[in-house]
């Protein structure tokens, strides 16, 4: 008998629920803990403040572009579509919003939690990552839910809730690419005058860019980075429903199964938050044998515990066993929903692949990333002849790193075809099996996002801790947590590269059907064009975006010039300077650069269906999704491997903080910020943006101008 589609859909709605529910404990818990001393709590409420009116004045300007759109939708589409566009939108920005409210409040608790021991400062810090995790695949599920069940019988429901993913993007480009700007406008402005003209450590109070950096930390990082990863979510889902709309004629469990593996991805991440969290003493201090306690005292024998002596290693072992743990309870859950959904047991392999993959992809990038191997130990090798050979070296090693990737992503697509087309003899099988390993790679998001968002918070509670001038012991532990979280955040920026690929190749195949195109002949007058315009758009945006960047950081350097030559007293730590003007600078320069970007990735679709015609359209898609791949793991991974070819000097390798090498460290860390916070982890939005725009839009493609 087969599993209702409805019944998968409200079980999905009430795990979103239990998520959103676990939201609001982990926030209160969070809330509670210890907020230092005076000092502590005036240097995290300025960057609360900053942070808050940022975010606030880019919703101001995003909403205009969200009500222009849906306008647009409503009147040359369907009202229902601009309805779950408008959702997406809201969603989305909430569930970005919520993690940068958590992050600016944990980075002081950290801080305070790190005064006592490491494993405190982990434990706050990753839970507060576990909120934005939990918050991002909550609201994504609540909304998509909701609005499938709204238009539950409607033979356009699926296209309708199509809105809802193209809000998503939307939302996810904006707040990518303008908290992007921000945050590497004042982290380069504050390195290359602070660090190397002035000489003085990184986040020196007397910096006037430092509040304005840490700032950009969490709107880039968390409000940006929330929004990204909440648009891959919800875009993997939307496809394999879309897609296994196609096969509802065999079975209406295909449109169901991508919910109900989301929902049991919900129980598998909740499993390796508290992996990490969760406290060993209160697990095993009954001593009952109820089934609950057995089962709490069986989990607590695998809760990380990180003493004083603790490495990089073993906090990666850590966050990595916690993923691990997930992966495992998703694979146990995710059978469970195959055999309830009546379908090929095929269809579970194809998870497996999706699970595989991304774990394969993460550790491919640690491997690029991590100052314990030998990649970034090469970069820093570099340094001792100076910043070019450093530039140079973490060039080759990011565009080393994009081969792996490509050929995992390459293998788990021939791998989900294959399944797909031997367990029902179709194509758009093997379509619909490749959706749902996207949706396998990104089913344990609420934990992997957790290990990536925890980052920042870690970087603030540094930069607070070296600004109230807390012990030396202290910083050194907020030091170890932010290195490991510059490799976490380049995994996490790898995990959802490559399931962007996943979900653009099943959204371009939904956009096909929905086009109605019969054939692509690669040779057609019109396809090698739109391919080669695909291709050159990542480039085009990512350019775009590096000079926005560059442009904002001028700014930002003149400034902190100016205030160390005219303020009396700054270097010496008599005078205040003016942090105010750095956060307002960023601020107007972020909003400026990024709308041009933004409105290319929409405007660019609907052009070239309209006068190339639909063919070319969808080479295009091809050419984006190829170029912009292959681009944003280079971008990611050479700007992760340069910050921590930096981070390694400053153990004391190569003459340590101070030191020539260490200039020219910074120097490649410089050039890698933009590289691996704004340019590299917006294309995976770009590729999927311009997807779901294309299919969003398809029935009003035609032959275009060129009909030959």
């Amino acid at each position: 008998m087969m599993f209702p589609t409805s019944a998968s859909v409200v079980i999905a709605l009430l795990m979103g629920i239990a998520g959103g529910a676990f939201v609001i404990w982990e926030l209160r818990r969070i809330l509670a803990y210890d907020q230092g001393n005076e000092t502590m709590q005036a240097i995290a409420k300025a960057i609360q403040e900053g942070s808050a009116a940022f975010l606030s004045r880019e919703y101001r300007v995003i909403a205009i572009f969200v009500a222009i759109v849906a306008t647009i939708i409503s009147t040359f589409l369907h009202w229902q579509t601009a309805l779950c566009f408008v959702v997406g939108a809201i969603a989305s920005a909430g569930a970005g919003y919520l993690g940068m409210y958590v992050a600016v409040r944990a980075n002081v608790r950290t801080a305070a939690a790190a005064d006592r021991n490491l494993h405190e400062g982990l434990r706050v810090a990753f839970g507060s990552g576990s909120i934005m995790g939990m918050a991002v695949v909550s609201f994504s599920l609540i909304g998509m839910t909701v609005l499938f069940l709204i238009f539950n019988g409607n033979p356009n429901q699926l296209t309708y809730i199509t809105g809802f993913g193209f809000g998503a993007s939307s939302i996810a480009l904006f707040a990518r690419v303008g908290g992007g700007i921000y945050t590497k406008a004042a982290d380069v402005g504050a390195d290359l005058v602070g660090k190397v003209e002035q000489g003085i450590p990184e986040d020196d109070p007397r910096n006037p860019a430092v509040i304005a950096d840490n700032v950009g930390d969490n709107v880039g990082d968390v409000a940006g980075m929330g929004a990204d990863l909440f648009e891959s979510y919800s875009g993997s889902i939307i496809a394999a429903a879309t897609l296994g709309a196609a096969l509802g004629a065999k079975s209406p469990a295909f449109i169901g199964l991508p919910f109900l593996v989301a929902a049991v991805g919900i129980i598998a991440s909740l499993f390796g938050i508290y992996m990490v969290t969760g406290d060993e003493q209160q697990q095993t201090e009954h001593a009952d044998d109820s089934i609950m306690v057995r089962i709490t005292r069986f989990i607590g024998q695998y809760v990380i515990n990180i003493d004083e002596n603790a490495s990089l290693d073993d906090l990666l072992k850590a966050l990595r066993h916690s993923v691990w743990g997930a992966s495992v309870v998703i694979l146990g859950l995710s059978l469970l929903a195959i055999l309830i959904s009546g379908i090929s047991f095929n269809y579970w392999l194809v998870i497996l692949v999706g699970l595989v993959a991304g774990n394969a992809i993460a550790y491919v990038t640690e491997y690029y990333t991590a100052y314990t191997e030998k990649p970034t130990q090469a970069i820093a090798h570099a340094t001792q002849t100076g910043a070019a050979t450093t530039i140079i070296q973490g060039l080759a090693v990011g565009m080393m790193s994009t081969v792996f990737p490509v050929l995992i992503v390459a293998v788990s697509i021939l791998l989900s075809i294959w399944l797909g087309h031997k367990a029902d003899g179709t194509i758009a099988a093997g379509l619909y099996a490749v959706a749902l390993a996207g949706v396998g790679m990104l089913s344990t998001l609420g934990v992997t996002l957790a290990t990536d968002a925890y980052g920042p918070v870690a970087d603030n509670a540094g930069g607070i801790a070296e600004m109230s001038h807390l012990p030396s012991e202290v910083r050194h532990r907020t030091d170890a947590l932010d290195s490991l979280g510059n490799t976490t955040a380049a995994t996490g920026k790898g995990f959802a590269i490559g399931s962007a690929v996943l979900t653009a190749l099943a959204l371009l195949a939904a956009y096909v059907t929905a086009a109605k195109i019969d054939n692509l002949n690669i040779l057609g007058p019109t396809m090698l064009p739109g391919i080669l315009i695909g291709a050159m758009m990542p480039y085009l945006f990512s350019a775009l975006t590096m000079m926005a960047v560059g442009k904002a950081a001028h700014e930002i350097v003149v400034e902190v010039r100016r205030q160390f030559r005219e303020i009396p007293g700054l270097m010496d730590g008599t005078g205040e300077p003016d942090y105010a003007t750095c956060v307002g600078i960023s601020t107007e320069s972020a909003l400026r650069e990024m709308i041009l970007p933004g409105t290319l990735a929409v405007v660019v679709p609907l052009i070239v269906g309209h006068v190339l015609g639909k063919e070319a359209l969808a080479g295009m898609l091809v050419g984006t999704m190829s170029s912009g791949f292959l681009l944003a793991v280079m971008m990611a991974n050479a700007g992760g491997a340069w910050d921590n070819a930096k981070k390694w000097i400053e153990t004391g390798q190569f003459g340590g903080k101070g030191s020539d090498s260490h200039k020219a460290a910074v120097v490649g860390d410089t050039v890698g910020d933009p590289f691996k916070d704004t340019s590299g982890p917006s294309l995976n939005i770009l590729i999927k943006l311009m997807t779901i725009v294309s299919l969003v839009f398809a029935t009003s493609f035609g032959s275009g101008w060129f009909n030959f």
